[in-house]
């Protein structure tokens, strides 16, 4: 039971679309993750996820419409609903997710981006 630094759990790695666990709550995992460009169409058949973005605009993208969010806000993705984060102008944007321990990187979708493992930080 410490104080969680996030800025200096971000400092510890670089690689885009990697995330990195630092918490986990009951059967929730609390992860960073450094995104920059385009992600992959994917949606989660049973996990809500929760994005807060901490530096930069994320995009997310849905079928209907794009949802601008910018740092200090959130958005919660219902289970089902297909998504595909993005950034762009070639800026970096820092996010912490906010997912149940079961739930798959990509969801539904095996794409070259892919992670299986997150590394603990």
């Amino acid at each position: 039971m410490k104080a969680i630094n996030i800025q200096d759990k971000f400092s510890k790695f670089s690689k885009n679309w990697h995330p990195h666990q630092i918490a986990i709550v009951d059967n929730m995992q609390v992860i960073l993750a450094k995104l920059k460009g385009e992600f992959v169409w994917h949606k989660h058949e049973d996990e809500d996820e929760l994005f807060q973005v901490v530096k930069g605009t994320l995009y997310m993208q849905f079928r209907d419409r794009i949802e601008v969010i910018k740092k200090g806000e959130i958005i919660v993705v219902p289970k089902g609903v297909e998504h595909n984060p993005m950034t762009k102008n070639d800026e970096e944007v820092h996010v912490l997710l906010f997912e149940k321990l079961s739930t798959a990187h990509t969801g539904n979708v095996q794409h070259e981006k892919t992670q299986t493992h997150y590394p603990k930080i």
